[in-house]
C-alpha cells in the first residue's frame, strides 16, 4: 500500500516558493492517478522517505540482488508510475531504485526553496547517500536526464555511470516550440482538451492522457500542482569536459524538444568517451515506446563497464 503524505497540500504554501498541491480536491485526483499507475508496477521491495536539506524524497526499491543499483529519474511533471513499461525489463538487469523528483508533482515533499542547479544536485546527492553508500548507475528521461548529468558534474562520487533518454539542456537548449508548450501546459486555467492535445504532441501522437494512468498523472500534475523550480541551465562545455563516468545517451529522432541529430554530433565531440545514438522513429516519449529495446541496450552498456558484477 502506497502512503500519500498530505503535508504539501493547500493554499497555506502560496508565496513560500516551494512546490505544493493547490487544493485538496486536486491532490486527491492526483493521488488516485498515482495509485492506479502504481498498481501497474511490479511489487516494490521497499518504500523509503528520505530526509534531505530541501525536503523528504520518496524512493522505492524494486528487485533483488547485490549488483550496483540502477536509479531512475523521471521527466518533468512525472513520478515513479511513469516507469510502468520499463521496470520489468530493467529489474531483470539489476536492482532498481526510483525517485519522485523534489519540487515536482509526486510524493516527495519540498520544504525549502530550490534556488539554482547546485541545490537541485544537492538534494539528489543527499538522497542517494542515504540510499546507497556506493556510486550508482543513474538513468534519466527528459529533464530526469538533465538531473542525472547535473548530479554527475557536481557530485561525481555518487555516479557510477550515466544513461540519458532524450535529455534537454545537456548538449543544447530546447526548441522555442517546446518552451512555449511547456509554459502553456502548466497554466491552471488551460482547458483540459488543450492540455491533452499538447501532451499528445510532445509524446509523438500517443493516446490522450485520460486513456492511461501515467497520462492522467501528468495531466493532474500540470493542473493541480504549483511548482517553483529554478530556471534550468544548460550544462556547460567545461562541466561536460570533466565527466569521467561511462555515458550512454539516446536521442529520439522524432523529438520536438530539440534537434536530435545535431545534439548527438555535439555530444560525441564534447564527451568523446561516451556512446551516443539517435533512434530515428522514437518520440520524446521514448521510454514508453521502446521499453524492451531500452532494457536490452542498458544491459549491454552496463555489461561492458561491469562485466564481472552480475
Amino acid at each position: 500500500m502506497v502512503e500519500f503524505p498530505e503535508s504539501n497540500v493547500g493554499p497555506k504554501f502560496k508565496g513560500k516558493r516551494v512546490g505544493y498541491f493547490r487544493e485538496t480536491a486536486g491532490y486527491r485526483r492526483y493521488a488516485q492517478a498515482y495509485r492506479d499507475g502504481f498498481e501497474q508496477l511490479p511489487p516494490a521491495r521497499e518504500t523509503i522517505d528520505v530526509p534531505t536539506s530541501f525536503g523528504v524524497v520518496r524512493a522505492y526499491r524494486f528487485g533483488d540482488g547485490d549488483a550496483t543499483p540502477l536509479v531512475l529519474l523521471p521527466g518533468r511533471q512525472a513520478a515513479t508510475p511513469l516507469w510502468a513499461a520499463n521496470l520489468p525489463g530493467l529489474m531483470a538487469v539489476r536492482p532498481v531504485i526510483t525517485l519522485d523528483l523534489l519540487g515536482e508533482p509526486g510524493l516527495s515533499v519540498q520544504s525549502k526553496r530550490l534556488t539554482d542547479d547546485a541545490d537541485q544536485a544537492t538534494w539528489l546527492s543527499e538522497a542517494l547517500a542515504e540510499l546507497e553508500s556506493r556510486p550508482v548507475h543513474v538513468l534519466g528521461v527528459s529533464i530526469g536526464g538533465w538531473s542525472a548529468v547535473n548530479l554527475a558534474v557536481r557530485h561525481p562520487e555518487r555516479v557510477a555511470s550515466l544513461i540519458t533518454l532524450d535529455a534537454p539542456f545537456v548538449f543544447g537548449a530546447m526548441t522555442w516550440k517546446m518552451i512555449a508548450i511547456s509554459l502553456g501546459s502548466v497554466l491552471p486555467g488551460m482547458p483540459e482538451k488543450w492540455r491533452n492535445s499538447l501532451l499528445s504532441w510532445i509524446s509523438g501522437g500517443v493516446s490522450a492522457p485520460q486513456d492511461m494512468p501515467e497520462g492522467r498523472l501528468i495531466a493532474s500534475g500540470m493542473k493541480d500542482f504549483a511548482a517553483y523550480l529554478p530556471m534550468t541551465s544548460r550544462i556547460s562545455r567545461e562541466q561536460l569536459s570533466v565527466l569521467a563516468q561511462p555515458y550512454l545517451g539516446i536521442f529520439a529522432g522524432r523529438s520536438i524538444v530539440h534537434s536530435s541529430r545535431k545534439l548527438a554530433d555535439r555530444a560525441r565531440k564534447l564527451v568523446p568517451g561516451g556512446q551516443f545514438e539517435v533512434w530515428p522513429d522514437a518520440s520524446h516519449a521514448i521510454n514508453g515506446e521502446y521499453p524492451d529495446e531500452i532494457a536490452a541496450r542498458v544491459a549491454k552498456f552496463l555489461g561492458e563497464i561491469e562485466p564481472a558484477e552480475d
